[in-house]
């Protein structure tokens, strides 16, 4: 928090691994060593003096002097350099250059660097150029650099301290660096705080001096409630990744800037709740179960995503009821789901298990006897969603008749024909496959009624859910010959990590596969899943967009521009928008887009303003009756 009026705060900026995300005298020697065999050699060792320096091991004086010597480089080389900085700024003080342009007469860019190759960067974002202080170059007569200009503070040790002092600023100062010389400011007395930046480099010995850490700019003026680009700080957004998602969805989310944990395995429901404290948004996949006890604990969650199919271990109805927002991935995996369908029919109904098994013992058994071919079968299909349909597609290339059974009425692809009847469709298949989804009042759908109403040496598959089968039934069907031969990648209890033994009835039956929920376990599955539910997260987040939600009103919002944009989540009573738009009148707010759309439970009203209001507008938005969730983006 400012303490005094910002006209009499003053704000000086480190330049190398601040201003910039590399260290300027780094890249020269990349440039000035090109075609040196020893070019990498040399360069690691600028670079570890580089740290050194920056960490407090050695001097600043004997870090420069280390440096320079091993450069080889010449005055022409500083145009290139200069080149490769304009594309090295950091990302947040380019995101905020509004502010460097506003304050400029209170902002100084203080560096140990060289003021060859940063005035031409900071000036570029409206740093003034007599507020640049840093070293100069000294050249011999043919242009080498040589050395630097030692009668400048700056090339000495504690020599930014001798700087601020010199400038004599009368208010509160505030310093943003990378380095100990850094810090040195603070701990002389001449600033009121250091805020260790670590957007592009962490320094421990330079984070545990530091008064506050700032991964970004944004962090630094969100902390001091300054003009920003961001309304909050992408570096305080909280994601916890439970079950190994998939690593480019790691990538995606610390790209976006944000705090990111990852836990390889599942977690129990105390568990989760401790970790679920300041959780902004949860990834999961599908043995995590987050109840309604869960959310009471999770106070910032914003949004869920289930990097899978189904969404049935979330409980949807609490995280609508609490404003959180949940996405999962029904397309993703479809096609690896199929190829697993497709593999195990043919395998049981070839009879390929037993005789591989005997095989292993030594047993050589070439017959013809219980092995049959796909086409001309018929499969009957349970659930015609996106795996249903595809595999019916699949299926018919193979040769096969297709039959489906859905409680929804579905357009038929192919010569695929629909049943009446789960029945009617149970006592036609020559193989059962199940896709139906997680609902509770799927479980059990298949149990020893059904077995009993399907033919006779049918071959069964389940790669839906665990509860949809009663496995019992199951068991005593391939015991007793009904079921010739069984697929089951799901079950009602599954182990939560890999190192947890599995136990389940159907082990060391005959002709039965047992796979460990892999049906959409492939690399390509896997890394669909990884890029299309993050995707859909930070659409939520960064635009308020809910399209492709399974629990919220669906909008497809344009991208914000010139523009505050306020998402107000409320229960679905009446008058809410008008008493929103009333705020507005009020206020005398030029509403430049507004969208709105309920369910039964909720209603999610989306307003676009200009920049310009009172900070009470908020605070009435957040005050509204039936109010559930209230966000500000820009």
């Amino acid at each position: 928090m400012l303490t005094k009026p910002l006209e009499q705060t003053y704000f000086i900026i480190d330049f190398d691994s601040t201003f910039t995300k590399v260290e300027g005298l780094d890249v020269l020697a990349e440039i000035s060593l090109a075609g040196n065999r020893d070019r990498d050699r040399i360069v690691d060792d600028i670079r570890t003096i580089t740290d050194r320096g920056m960490a407090g091991e050695i001097s600043l004086a004997q870090s420069l002097e280390l440096r320079l010597k091993l450069l080889q480089a010449h005055r022409d080389h500083i145009p290139a350099l200069v080149e490769v900085l304009k594309d090295k700024i950091s990302d947040s003080f380019q995101r905020n250059h509004e502010f460097l342009t506003e304050h400029a007469d209170r902002i100084y860019v203080v560096s140990s660097g060289f003021k060859e190759f940063i005035v031409p960067i900071v000036t570029r974002l409206g740093i003034k150029e007599d507020h640049v202080f840093a070293n100069t170059f000294l050249y011999d007569e043919t242009g080498n650099i040589i050395g630097c200009d030692c009668d400048n503070p700056l090339a000495t040790d504690r020599g930014k301290v001798t700087l601020i002092r010199n400038l004599n600023l009368e208010g509160d100062v505030y310093v943003i660096g990378d380095g100990y010389t850094d810090y040195e400011i603070r701990e002389s007395g001449l600033a009121n705080r250091f805020y260790a930046f670590t957007e592009n480099v962490m320094r421990p010995s330079v984070v545990e001096k530091a008064d506050h850490i700032a991964p970004s700019l944004d962090d630094f003026l969100y902390d001091n409630r300054l003009s920003r680009s961001q309304s909050y700080p992408k570096s305080r957004i909280r994601v916890l990744l439970l079950e190994n998602v998939h690593p480019v969805a790691v990538h995606l989310f610390e790209k976006e800037g944000f705090n990111v944990e990852i836990l390889k395995g599942a977690l129990d429901e105390d568990e989760l709740i401790e970790k679920i404290r300041d959780v902004h948004i949860l990834g999961i996949r599908s043995k995590t179960q987050v109840t309604r006890r869960v959310l009471e604990h999770a106070n910032k969650l914003m949004c869920v995503g289930a990097f899978c199919i189904g969404t049935n271990q979330i409980d949807l109805s609490a995280c609508t009821e609490r404003g959180i927002v949940v996405f999962n991935a029904p397309y993703s995996n479809t096609r690896s789901v199929v190829e697993l369908a497709i593999g195990e029919i043919i395998m049981l109904i070839r009879n390929v298990i037993p005789k591989s098994n005997r095989m292993h013992v030594g047993e050589w058994d070439k017959s013809a006897k219980n092995s049959f071919e796909v086409r001309g079968k018929k499969l009957g299909l349970i659930g015609y969603g996106n795996i249903g349909t595809q595999l019916s597609v699949v299926a018919e290339a193979l040769g096969m008749e297709v039959y489906f059974y859905d409680v929804v009425d579905k357009l038929a692809l192919g010569n695929a024909r629909k049943c009446r009847t789960l029945d009617e469709l149970l006592a036609l298949s020559d193989i059962v496959s199940l896709h139906v989804d997680g609902r509770a009042s799927n479980k059990n759908i298949i149990g020893a009624r059904e077995f009993e109403r399907m033919k006779e040496g049918v071959i069964f598959l389940n790669l839906a859910r665990g509860h949809v089968v009663d496995v019992p039934a199951l068991v005593e069907a391939i015991k007793s010959g009904k079921v010739a031969g069984a697929g089951v990648d799901v079950f009602p209890y599954e182990p939560k990590t890999n190192n947890e033994e599995f136990v389940n009835e159907l082990r060391s039956l005959p002709n039965v596969i047992l796979t460990p929920h892999i049906g959409g376990s492939t690399e390509e599955a896997q890394e669909n899943i990884g890029n299309f539910v993050p995707g859909k997260l930070l659409e939520y987040i960064n635009n308020g967009s809910t399209y492709g939600s399974v629990n919220f009103p669906e909008l497809q919002l344009p991208l914000l521009k010139d523009s505050h944009r306020l998402l107000h989540i409320h229960e679905n009573v009446p008058g809410i928008l008008a008493r929103i738009n009333a705020i507005f009148a009020q206020h005398n707010i030029n509403i430049k887009g507004q969208y709105l759309k309920t369910t039964e439970q909720i209603g999610y009203v989306i307003t676009d303003i200009a920049k310009d209001y009172a900070d009470d507008v908020i605070q009435e938005l957040r005050n509204i009756d039936n109010t559930i969730k209230f966000r500000l983006l820009y």
